[in-house]
């Protein structure tokens, strides 16, 4: 896959192509309740992974830190973020979560967001080091992530369900459960400090009406009536999502260097 256009075969952008701007698995209200977790003031330097498509980055941007410094790999995508983001101290680079190119211990926050879980178990490990390696000591690092239960959940029905959401979303996603989460971010030296949880509820509507409200709700139902093969992609993509609802949820972790 090109890194430099947004690929619609993958569910997240197609989904933002039918005008959906929140694409995180616990929802606006997850994401508002680990941004204030995060207390991020006006002296933070703060590093956000995969910034997507810019909605958490301009919730982040409201809190006034000192730097922010988007790091996304899709050049479409940057060029986007830096038709919105470009005051002075704030900018968008071009790079991989795992190799941001930052110097050590220069950062006191980092947040990421739906991106840990689009890579296998070696590739998470990577970014979060990347996070220990950039962040300064007493530093906070923040994820909101496709989560699974319960926690004793049996190894052929995680296999099958991380399987079918790879089949369905284009995206080799492997969601993982609480304490598989906190053990990945304890393993590269992290100290876990918060975990908020919340249903994982991507494409019921009551979910799309409260994260993009009713017009937005109204604009992408009528794009996907419009765009046959975009409907057929994102049915299927609901039809998965309530097909394994008892055992998908949405955790987000604040953890300390």
């Amino acid at each position: 896959m090109s890194n430099k256009t947004l690929n619609t075969e993958q569910g997240h952008w197609l989904l933002a192509k039918m005008g959906k701007r929140v694409l995180r698995p616990g929802g606006k209200e997850l994401t508002l309740r680990l941004v204030n977790e995060l207390r991020i003031n006006s002296e933070d330097k703060l590093v956000e992974f995969a910034p997507g498509m810019g909605f958490t980055a301009e919730l982040l941007i409201h809190k006034n830190p000192k730097t922010y410094t988007g790091i996304e790999l899709n050049e479409e995508a940057v060029g986007l973020l830096k038709k919105k983001i470009f005051l002075n101290g704030y900018s968008i680079v071009n790079r991989s979560a795992a190799d941001t190119g930052l110097e050590t211990s220069s950062t006191d926050k980092v947040i990421g967001e739906a991106m840990l879980t689009m890579q296998s178990d070696h590739r998470k490990s990577e970014i979060i080091r990347e996070a220990y390696r950039i962040l300064k000591p007493g530093g906070w690092y923040g994820i909101h992530e496709l989560g699974l239960v319960p926690e004793n959940i049996d190894d052929n029905a995680k296999k099958e369900i991380q399987q079918e959401l790879a089949r369905s979303i284009k995206v080799n996603a492997r969601p993982l459960t609480k304490k598989e989460w906190c053990t990945l971010l304890e393993e590269e030296g992290f100290k876990i400090k918060i975990i908020e949880q919340n249903p994982m509820e991507l494409l019921k509507v009551k979910r799309v009406i409260a994260d993009e409200g009713i017009l937005r709700t109204l604009k992408i139902g009528i794009n996907i009536m419009i765009h046959p093969k975009a409907k057929k992609k994102i049915m299927d993509m609901r039809n998965i999502f309530n097909k394994y609802e008892d055992h998908l949820t949405a955790f987000a972790i604040i953890a300390e260097k």
